[in-house]
């Protein structure tokens, strides 16, 4: 938070401001436009801003949240938009302010995020002189933003280019192109709107909450949006059909590019910007891939990849009795890489034929689960992909990508999201002979290891038909081989319940003795990483939220834990730990609040550093909603990630631990009741499976302690 200016202070003389009037006209049209969160950190240039959006609190037309860092500040906002599928607005002052937004930004930017700036600034005749907290705002954020408005100081009547620029700023963080080609890249992310301001910086502000109401309806109407979106009656699931024009989705979704080379197929470049006077045009790759040690493969595996019995017998494929029917019932399914439907055909067909695996990484969605199934295939869905279930998956991905008669018999991989939790699927597409097959309805930049890949879709859909006996026992040794090594690397598999006959009498004393010795023991066992990914995974409903940070754990999850249907969220745009706290509050907050919502609980796995990097966000604001949330903190003393790459076989032990594990000793239940939030410690299964178990109430932080 930067401190105030005190060398133009408010003069109670001059009660009007165009400042306040500004803001208030541009924060009501959000509002009346659908938008139901604003986050807001204090200061000085933006008092405007702030107060206005503290009128709109008041008439019950926004929710609105304090918090005094604006790095936490912006990924709330992120949070907020990752669930609701709506544009949050962070509002800031100037300077450094501005600057500490920038990694949401980033992580908005390549996730496709919807997120709106607000930046209060000082007027362009101040800049450039060493004014007090001034700098270049306009292109701070570069090519990151879908639209970008240099705003001039408002003057007498600026409450119409107000709410036009409100308007053009949330069609721009949804990704609908309604401002004249301004858009610099196609689908949903944040946008950038810095607004010059000056004194009187701000002045007493009323708003007329019937007024902001029949606005809504009337741009409702007008636009063709099905509902309402006063903060407390949203919809999470149709956020951005709410503020959206209708029909005016982005067209390079619904005109699928058939073949396109990588040049003709990157998306659009960043022009172009606005007509509001005093505009600055915008501004024209990253992963961390995991490591993974594959177990080792089993006879029985061995001769499935051989053709053994899995292969020709009667076990019928995984999938076979599909839930919609699509290939049998000559149905035709279509998928952009987020959802599934049963229109009418869109998208290019895939036709059966090669030996075809189905991946899906972060932001697949369920699309990607429908599409393998209709297809028959196999299905290697990442932890956060959002289709991570159904007959068709395959958990054991990595270790059969690595293997023979599996991954080296792989002709066509169809991509959905951004896999970045394996080294084995870039290694795939960038392997002679294989076809590669990019599906993504918006972005930025297409998923394309090596530069190998040469077919790039807006949409696709698989053309139906009857699989054949070859392409049933193609995906159905997958499945059934990923099966295998899960079970067999599976070192805490339930003891067999001996000494007891078939009417539940004990029958050998000594055999039950034992097995209640063995419980005991299970009760006792000190919790792995597996077996937190595990109990945690099983201990999350449809109606809960599950957040990974970017730590080992989303790792671990992603080689181990078995098909479900939850809603998963990670922030894997830049696969950074930035944020992490703050984001799981926002998602948090907007499926709790969200209408008709069930008494769910958000859940985050983190590691330490993840927890500590953004232990600021611990802060609540006060008087604020305190969400049902409960950080799990997975806590081996470092950063462990760093173990998996080649620097810790090849660099001095202590020289590692400096630099790369940074090895902490903090306190963290102090830490926890420090910001007011519960604290719970968790060693052992039993312990786990208890913390787990409780209702979670309020503001959580349960330390997992664990190996290095």
């Amino acid at each position: 938070m930067v401190e105030p200016d005190h060398r133009h202070p408010e003069s109670s003389a001059r009660p009007h401001s165009p400042a306040s009037a500004y803001a208030l006209a541009l924060l009501g049209e959000f509002v009346a436009l659908g938008v139901t969160d604003l986050v807001v950190s204090p200061g000085s240039r933006s008092q405007a801003l702030a107060l206005a959006a503290a009128e709109l609190e008041r008439a019950g037309l926004v929710r609105l949240h304090v918090r005094i860092d604006e790095r936490g500040a912006a990924f709330l906002a992120l949070g907020l938009g990752l669930e609701s599928g709506r544009p949050a607005a962070v509002i800031t002052t100037s300077g450094t302010a501005v600057a500490n937004l920038h990694p949401a930004v980033l992580e908005a930017h390549h996730s496709g995020v919807p997120l709106i700036v607000v930046s209060a600034d000082r007027p362009a005749d101040l800049r450039g002189i060493r004014s007090n907290q001034t700098t270049m705002q306009p292109g701070m954020f570069a090519g990151a933003v879908r639209y970008e408005c240099d705003v001039a100081a408002p003057a007498e009547g600026a409450v119409d280019a107000a709410s036009r620029l409100a308007r053009r700023a949330v069609d721009a963080a949804l990704g609908v192109d309604d401002v004249g080609g301004a858009i610099a890249h196609p689908g949903p992310g944040p946008v950038h709107l810095n607004v010059q301001l000056r004194e009187p910086l701000s002045a007493p502000v009323t708003v007329d909450r019937a007024a902001v109401e029949a606005r809504r309806a009337a741009l409702s109407e007008e636009r063709g949006d099905r509902g309402s979106g006063s903060a407390g009656d949203t919809d999470s699931a149709a956020g951005a059909q709410l503020v959206a024009p209708s029909g005016r989705a982005q067209a390079a979704a619904d005109e699928p590019r058939a073949s396109a080379g990588p040049d003709d197929a990157r998306p659009l470049g960043a022009r172009g910007a606005t007509d509001v006077p005093g505009a600055a045009d915008a501004l024209g790759a990253a992963d961390a891939p995991g490591a993974a040690d594959a177990p080792s493969v089993t006879d029985a595996l061995a001769a499935l990849a051989a053709g053994g019995p899995a292969q020709h017998g009667r076990a019928r494929q995984a999938g076979a009795d599909r839930a919609d029917g699509t290939d049998r019932r000559g149905r035709t399914a279509s998928f952009d890489g987020a959802a599934a439907g049963e229109g009418s055909p869109t998208g290019a067909a895939i036709a059966p034929g090669p030996r075809t695996l189905v991946v899906a990484g972060a932001g697949a969605g369920a699309g990607a689960e429908a599409f393998a199934r209709a297809g028959g295939w196999p299905l290697a869905a990442e932890v956060s992909s959002g289709a991570r279930f159904g007959p068709n998956l395959v958990v054991a991905y990595r270790e059969l990508l690595r293997e023979t008669g599996f991954g080296d018999e792989v002709q066509r991989v169809v991509v959905f999201g951004h896999p970045t939790l394996s080294r084995e699927v870039p290694a795939l597409v960038q392997r002679d002979g294989v076809e590669t097959i990019v599906v993504a309805p918006s972005g930025i930049e297409w998923f394309n290891p090596g530069h190998r890949v040469r077919r790039f879709e807006r949409a696709v859909r698989a053309e139906p038909h009857e699989p054949t006996a070859e392409e049933r026992a193609w995906t159905g040794r997958w499945v059934r081989a990923s099966r295998m090594l899960l079970d067999e690397s599976d070192p805490s598999a339930d003891a067999v319940r001996d000494g007891i006959d078939e009417t539940g009498h004990v029958s050998d004393f000594a055999a039950q003795r034992a097995y209640l010795k063995a419980q005991l023991a299970r009760v006792r066992e000190p919790v792995s990483r597996r077996m937190l990914v595990e109990s945690l995974w099983a201990a999350t409903w449809p109606h809960d939220r599950l957040v990974f940070a970017s730590s080992r754990l989303i790792r671990d999850a992603d080689k181990v834990v078995p098909g479900r249907r939850i809603r998963v969220h990670a922030n894997r745009g830049l696969a950074g730990i930035d944020g992490t706290v703050a984001t799981t509050l926002g998602v948090a907050i907007a499926s709790q609040q969200a209408p008709a919502a069930k008494p769910g609980v958000t859940r985050a796995l983190v590691g330490d550093l993840a927890l500590l990097h953004d232990a600021g966000s611990l802060l609540l604001g006060d008087g604020e909603l305190r969400p049902r949330v409960q950080l799990i903190v997975g806590n081996d003393g470092g950063g462990s990630i760093f173990d998996a790459l080649e620097v810790a076989g090849t660099a001095p032990a202590e020289a590692f631990d400096r630099v790369q594990f940074t090895p902490q000793r903090v306190d963290l239940e102090a830490l926890a009741r420090a910001y007011g939030w519960s604290y719970s410690r968790a060693a052992t299964r039993g312990e786990l499976d208890e913390a787990l178990g409780t209702a979670v109430a309020g503001p959580t932080l349960l330390e997992v302690p664990l190996p290095r």
